[in-house]
């Protein structure tokens, strides 16, 4: 009689692990995020341990204390690993799993493991290999044993699992080839930018923490259709539509990889082509879920990043979204906005305002005009009502009476 083979995949159950170094560190908040990070990878959170030290222990990233009271925890509820709230070194890693003696995991691959479940462009895939395969070449020694624990699970995801044993040479072989791959799609990018500061395409880039509702507000603004679930990093690969302003003016949308506290360096440098669409934005729409406890803290780490990026320097429109989930009185500001609003993305409340704030920002990019056009230069005026705001039309004996407003780099052309 055959044999029935049991493929249901097995739900992996994490401790959580944490170090606190000082009074402002907000590490219960950030494991409440790890949790999230953990089921959004598809597994389950046991329990969570939290260590007050002077400084992160740099053998075993906690004490011999808490490692036997994670330990006690490990076997009391049957966990199958531990997942450390920062990024380990490779000596923490081997040797926190030695003492342990079970599967070791940190913050940054169960992110790159999400990123792995959601790319879904060619350009994801390439830049969430290249972050595995850098994030790996530094850890050869000590990682794979631990994620051959249980045979698969997070960490063992997406194109880095396809040669788990392979060495440092054929590791470095392959990032060549990646980092040569990102290099044409960052060329292509460039091409795409170009011809849209030829076009004199405004260029308006959505960036916010990660689940602040970016793909939601794109799928209201343009019915863009995309992805937008109640998750972290649901959305991953960048979308641009064009939106049509009241003034008849189209502009295009672009949403970014959302934000997260301790993003892994080696994720903002393989994703740097995809962020800087921010860097080539004309303006900045910060996203903010305004439900969010933790709000305050999600802001400084969307400008910290932004400031990784060399963002400088642009307008930006901060838009408090949720408020329907908002319930009394909050306090909502954003010092370093040029302007904010209250909205809700999901049922659109509030948005109305949006581009005419929008509007009023790319008329200050502008340059007013109010000329008398000969007849013979008709088509001068077609180029305005295509890239910049008529405001009034009058044929007049004299010749076309004009008043608009148009790009400053297109000045001399009209």
């Amino acid at each position: 009689m055959a044999q029935l083979h049991d493929n249901r995949e097995i739900i992996e159950n994490f401790i959580l692990i944490g170090v606190s170094t000082n009074d402002n560190d907000d590490v219960e908040a950030s494991l409440l995020e790890l949790r999230e990070l953990v089921k959004t990878a598809g597994a389950s959170t046991a329990g969570s341990v939290i260590q007050n030290r002077e400084k992160i222990h740099p053998g075993t990233y906690i004490g011999k204390g808490k490692i036997e009271e994670v330990k006690e925890l490990l076997d009391t509820t049957n966990a199958t690993g531990v997942v450390c709230d920062d990024e380990l070194s490779p000596a923490q890693l081997k040797n926190l799993e030695e003492a342990l003696d079970t599967k070791v995991l940190d913050r940054t691959l169960v992110i790159l493991d999400i990123f792995a479940r959601h790319a879904s462009t060619s350009e994801g895939k390439i830049q969430v290999e290249l972050a595995q395969l850098k994030y790996r070449m530094s850890r050869l020694a000590g990682i794979y044993s631990s994620l051959s624990r249980l045979g698969g699970g997070i960490g063992t995801r997406g194109p880095g699992e396809k040669k788990i044993e392979t060495d440092r040479r054929l590791i470095r072989d392959r990032i060549g080839q990646l980092n040569r791959e990102l290099s044409d799609v960052k060329a292509h990018r460039d091409v795409l930018r170009a011809q849209r500061s030829k076009n004199l395409s405004k260029v308006i880039a959505i960036v916010g923490y990660t689940n602040a509702g970016k793909s939601t507000l794109l799928n209201t603004l343009t019915g863009a259709g995309i992805l937008a679930e109640d998750k972290l990093f649901a959305t991953l690969d960048p979308t641009t539509r064009s939106m049509e302003l009241d003034s008849g003016e189209t502009v295009l949308l672009t949403d970014t990889v959302g934000f997260i506290r301790k993003l892994p360096h080696n994720l903002i440098d393989a994703f740097r082509s995809t962020l800087e669409e921010a860097k080539f934005a004309d303006i900045i729409i910060h996203m903010v879920d305004a439900s969010n406890p933790d709000m305050d803290t999600h802001m400084h780490v969307v400008y910290k990043t932004l400031h990784e990026l060399e963002v400088f320097d642009k307008p930006v429109i901060t838009l408090f979204n949720k408020m329907d989930k908002v319930e009394g009185n909050v306090t909502l500001k954003d010092l370093k906005a040029d302007k904010t609003l209250q909205v809700s993305a999901k049922t659109g409340k509030g948005l109305w305002q949006l581009k005419s704030v929008i509007e009023e920002i790319l008329r200050q990019q502008k340059i007013y005009v109010d000329k008398i056009y000969d007849y013979a230069d008709a088509g001068k005026i077609q180029f305005i009502r295509k890239y910049g705001q008529l405001l009034g039309e009058e044929y007049t004996e004299n010749g076309i009476a004009v008043k608009a407003y148009v790009p400053r780099e297109m000045a001399d052309k009209v």
